[in-house]
């Protein structure tokens, strides 16, 4: 119902601009009378109030819709004081179930009666959202065509409206990555009130399965020190290194070679099908790797008398390296051909070469953007959770042989919150603390690539 009715919106408003342009184009042929501003500028005016109050209206609608069929519902389990919340919220779930027929196993027959009551209310309020919608609409319709045939600053209200829409767009991103903070610290909290931080930092044990365990076949000691987050640390930089090892050189050479050496035939190939890796789904990759390159490996150690593990570090590494060669191909590529053609010249008339030129002068000027591309590459190898799962394994091993099976912090965030759990416990909590480990790491990365660029531009200017 809400697509079909932002679609209905959408066609509405678009009717309205054209409707506007044309009654204004209209009036000036036939009155010859002047307008404030381009008839586009009245198309977009009656273009907004269309749409906009009744966007609104459908978004705090929706979002309040379920919650009101929730109160009105729930009201007679609420008098039952051995009812909590989480019961209560049960109770919802089923009879949401049952109206929506997705309920599995026998129907409790006390609920029929609510579900049917939930269908009625459904109904009730999506008419009554019809209704509200279209009103809007027609009042505000109504307003904004007197209000054009006035002759209004259309063009100052329109881009008032435009100002106001990309202010909003920017608390949004700014209030979700605050939001996004905000609740792995809290959670992280709530989980180093529990686990000390300096075990956690330090500690080499990573077993959150066997958190707070009473078994006396399991010692307290080790019961204790299950949350020490080192092996994973070092998995992380070690898998990303690896994929760096291969990502960056290849994706460089690459890109200045389709910058500075390729004909424009060969780059019009080449540039798309070295794009196309970075379109593949990373679970392909995983495949990749997991079938292909971890056994690939395996049989060329037993051939020279190596142990290599069917789950190694190598083998996500190289897959994720190859995953992440696009980044840094294409950026670097781009930022090269953004150096201005008088640098080249300038280079090329006090006698240097081309491998010169691009040494001393090109890569030098074009060091912001590769430092960028470099660490958009290693931001997503640091994020990268389904190679690593498929081919480095599950296992926390504080190893430096790349042959070994290894993990990262994404790939536990993920192991921890696999199924119901409960957010209120350290062995839940511990993912958010990983979460905002790796929010910091990443931080640092940005400070430090800032400051290169800062310091590279300040020689330049």
């Amino acid at each position: 119902m809400n697509i079909v009715l932002l679609s209905l919106i959408v066609i509405f408003s678009l009717s309205c601009y054209f409707f506007g342009k044309s009654k204004i184009l209209k009036q000036t042929k036939i009155s010859k009378k002047k307008f404030h501003s381009l008839p586009e500028y009245y198309g977009y005016y009656l273009a907004a109030w269309c749409g906009l109050p009744a966007l609104i209206i459908l978004f705090f609608w929706s979002l309040s819709e379920l919650y009101i069929v929730k109160i009105l519902i729930l009201s007679d389990f609420r008098t039952d004081p051995a009812i909590d919340n989480n019961k209560l919220n049960l109770i919802f779930s089923q009879i949401k179930a049952i109206a929506e027929n997705k309920f599995t196993g026998n129907i409790p027959q006390n609920l029929i009666p609510y579900a049917e009551r939930f269908l009625s209310l459904n109904k009730i309020l999506e008419l009554s959202k019809l209704a509200i919608i279209f009103s809007a609409i027609i009042f505000s319709l109504s307003f904004a065509y007197s209000q054009i045939l006035k002759n209004i600053k259309a063009r100052e209200s329109v881009e008032k409206v435009i100002r106001v829409v990309m202010f909003l767009c920017a608390a949004i991103a700014v209030f979700t990555t605050l939001g996004i903070v905000l609740s792995l610290l809290f959670e992280s909290i709530k989980f180093f009130t529990a686990v000390s931080i300096f075990d956690f930092i330090t500690g080499t044990n990573w077993a959150p399965g066997r958190a707070f365990v009473r078994d006396a076949s399991v010692q307290t000691t080790d019961v204790e020190n299950v949350f020490g987050a080192v092996p994973l640390f070092w998995g992380t930089f070690f898998i990303a290194m690896i994929a760096m090892c291969v990502a960056v050189p290849i994706g460089l050479f690459s890109g200045i070679y389709m910058a500075e050496y390729a004909s424009s035939k060969i780059r019009k190939i080449a540039k798309p099908l070295i794009e196309v890796l970075a379109g593949i789904p990373t679970v392909v990759y995983g495949f990749f790797a997991a079938l292909t390159v971890g056994p690939f490996f395996r049989t060329i150690g037993e051939g020279v008398g190596l142990n290599v593990s069917s789950e190694s570090a190598l083998a996500a590494g190289m897959v994720m390296g190859v995953m992440i060669i696009p980044y840094v191909s294409s950026l670097t590529d781009d930022v090269i051909n953004a150096v201005p053609r008088s640098l080249r010249e300038g280079s090329y008339a006090m006698g240097a070469t081309k491998s010169e030129t691009i040494k001393k002068v090109i890569l030098p000027a074009a060091l912001p953007g590769v430092v960028g591309a470099v660490l958009l590459a290693i931001s997503r190898a640091v994020g990268e959770t389904m190679i690593v799962v498929m081919a480095a394994g599950l296992g926390a091993n504080l190893t430096i042989n790349p042959l070994e099976a290894s993990t990262t912090i994404t790939t536990q965030i993920v192991t921890i919150l696999i199924g119901d759990q409960s957010f209120n416990n350290p062995k839940t909590q511990a993912a958010f603390a990983l979460g905002i480990t790796l929010f910091f790491f990443t931080l640092v990365i940005n400070v430090i690539a800032l400051n290169i660029v800062k310091k590279f531009r300040e020689k330049y200017e």
